[in-house]
């Protein structure tokens, strides 16, 4: 019998874009290379430079080329790619893990022309970056938190310099920057030295009376203890104001976002006011984000910068769930599954989602039983990750559809999951022949 030779079919890629740009990008020099198509010298050298950027931006126009692919390093790719975005090239920030397996040797012109083809077969994928109005509130609310980081790092120097002098005010306050914490910590700098007259600053509210307190504030009032904690102090307060400058900031800015003449929004006094914020959110997104569990005023403003309000970027909650990194992972060889745990993404929309879930241990919501359920039963970090899966899929629902957000209480949560335990036992029961009965009271 004769065997009829299988006739192998090879497809080869066809290059949909000709007019393709790859660009690796360094912190000296840029690297362009073009189709050879478009130009006698495909690869060419830019300074990293304006002068250079914008000379790098006529020879692609001269190129006829439309659409430019560039690798992610570090803040540089940030002036050349708004350059070029005003110029009316579609950019694709292409992720530098995506595209590092380059064959032959390693080298900036083998980089560009790498991504070039890549870009040139649509091969490559654009990281998310959202439009310009949100990019630049994402810059105010990261910087916000850059100039929070560096407060609170004084907090620690001031409390250190007090313990130095054996003043054990942290102990008698639950936070030094907290109003009698202040209020004595600027006696102290100001040169007052007795503990019945420190003690006398407490805030009505305190818990301690004066008596306790003077006996934390009866120290060795060194010199150069005063002066370091002086130093703190100055420092702390000169990223406070700092603060308040970023909030009106942030706040001018959404109102530009969303402000029009007679909406009754007020104007902005240099404080983040929560109502105003939380107002202008709700303009901005057609929902509100605060009324889920766990997700404060800072915590949707820090999601709203991150991720925007157009959802159509993500296919589903799904999609959305997986850029996060907050979904199972899928190496799967063999049939066999290797390693099915989350991604280790760096995104701080999905850090402030864990950080909102990980406040929910005590919330008698639903959302906080289904966390301490899983807490339980496969632990802390999985649990906390897994409910930011959670409160993530609720935020995709409600920025995509304007849906309103019901809470649900614990009890019907413990109902529902009762009620389908029930089921699957019922099920389970009646496959072996057996049937489930009650036992009366």
């Amino acid at each position: 019998m004769a065997r009829h030779k299988e006739k192998r079919v090879t497809k080869k890629l066809k290059k949909i874009n000709r007019s393709a740009a790859g660009i690796d990008i360094g912190a000296r020099c840029n690297f362009v290379a073009v189709d050879p198509s478009c130009a006698a010298k495909p690869v060419r050298e830019f300074s990293a430079f304006t002068a250079g950027h914008l000379s790098l931006a006529d020879w692609l126009s001269e190129c006829k080329v439309t659409t430019v692919a560039m690798e992610a390093t570090g803040v540089y790719w940030i002036p050349l790619f708004e350059i070029l975005e005003s110029r009316g090239f579609e950019v694709v920030l292409v992720n530098a893990r995506h595209v590092k397996n380059v064959p032959g040797r390693k080298s900036d012109v083998i980089d560009c022309q790498w991504l070039q083809e890549l870009h040139s077969y649509g091969l490559l994928q654009a990281s998310f970056r959202p439009d310009q109005g949100i990019c630049t509130l994402r810059s105010y609310v990261r910087q916000r938190g850059t100039l929070i980081r560096y407060a609170s790092s004084h907090i620690l120097h001031m409390q250190k310099a007090l313990c130095q002098m054996n003043i054990l005010l942290h102990q008698v306050v639950s936070d030094i920057t907290g109003l009698t914490g202040l209020r004595i910590i600027r006696a102290i700098i100001d040169g007052e030295r007795d503990p019945q007259k420190l003690a006398a600053l407490r805030d009505g509210r305190c818990k301690r009376d004066e008596t306790e307190i003077a006996r934390a504030l009866h120290g060795n009032y060194r010199p150069e203890h005063i002066w370091q904690l002086q130093l703190a102090f100055e420092a702390y307060e000169f990223y406070q104001q700092q603060i308040q400058t970023c909030d009106s900031l942030i706040l001018a800015h959404l109102e530009i976002l969303s402000y029009s003449e007679g909406d009754g929004l007020g104007q902005f006094d240099g404080s983040l006011r929560r109502s105003s914020v939380e107002e202008i959110m709700r303009k901005l997104t057609g929902a509100d984000l605060t009324k889920i569990e766990g997700i404060s005023t800072s915590t949707a403003l820090t999601i709203l910068s991150e991720i925007g309000t157009d959802m159509s970027r993500w296919k589903s909650a799904k999609h959305f769930s997986s850029w996060l990194g907050l979904c199972p992972g899928t190496k799967i060889s063999g049939g066999k599954v290797m390693d099915n745990s989350s991604r280790k993404v760096v995104n701080r929309a999905a850090t402030a989602l864990r950080l909102a879930a990980f406040s929910l241990h005590q919330s008698k919501s639903a959302i906080g039983a289904f966390l301490r359920r899983l807490k339980s039963r496969i632990g802390a970090p999985k649990a906390i990750t897994a409910t930011a899966h959670k409160l993530a899929r609720i935020i995709y629902n409600l920025l995509k559809y304007g849906a309103e957000y019901v809470a649900t209480g614990q009890k019907i949560y413990e109902n529902q999951y009762q009620a389908r335990k029930l089921k699957v036992l019922t099920i389970n029961a009646k496959s072996l022949g057996f049937k489930l009965v009650p036992i009366s009271p």
